[in-house]
């Protein structure tokens, strides 16, 4: 054993002068610390990017998610309103009846408490009825399917022939009425 440690001090004797091909200890420590600080600055932008792109993913996600959500809620609404625009003409056939006269009482209460709950359900769903009579034309509201000239003023709705309804503040039906113009 003492042959080896004597054969290892001869080889790293403090006497012997460094080879040519190995560097100086202050030379080698001053690359590897090069070496290491562009490592560890590669690795830092390396870290930044992937971050960035996490971030960007991450905003990208909370848009999609955002946009499904909006786009279910328009679906079902678009659903709802399908609904009640074929429901309309069941509600104008009991305004209808009502409108006509009936000689029993208990018959024409039944169809009038039809009519409230019918009406009541889709109101609560979001219908609501365009006002006409004694309003101004609106094209964007109203369908004028007759004129009158009487003293009125111009553009004067004077009768509604059928209701005009709006969902959720959309038009759903515009209102048939007859429009009163100037002589």
């Amino acid at each position: 054993m003492e042959e080896l440690l004597n054969q290892q001090e001869e080889q790293v004797s403090p006497d012997s002068e460094p080879s040519e091909t190995q560097a100086p200890p202050e030379q080698t420590g001053g690359a590897d610390v090069a070496a290491l600080t562009a490592e560890r600055d590669q690795a830092i932008a390396q870290k930044e990017e992937i971050w960035d792109r996490f971030l960007r993913k991450q905003a990208e996600f909370e848009n999609f998610r955002k946009r499904t959500a909006r786009e279910k809620e328009e679906i079902l609404e678009f659903a709802t309103m399908e609904i009640i625009r074929a429901l309309l003409p069941v509600l104008d056939d009991f305004e209808r009846a009502l409108k006509t006269p009936s000689e029993g009482e208990e018959y024409r209460k039944g169809i009038e408490l039809i009519h409230k709950r019918l009406y009541d359900i889709l109101t609560k769903s979001g219908l609501t009825p365009v006002e006409s009579v004694g309003k101004k034309f609106d094209p964007h509201l109203h369908q004028a399917v007759d004129t009158v000239k009487d003293g009125r003023e111009d553009q004067t709705i004077v009768e509604e022939y059928q209701r005009g309804y709006e969902f959720k503040g959309r038009l759903l039906r515009p209102a048939m009425v007859k429009v009163a113009v100037r002589e």
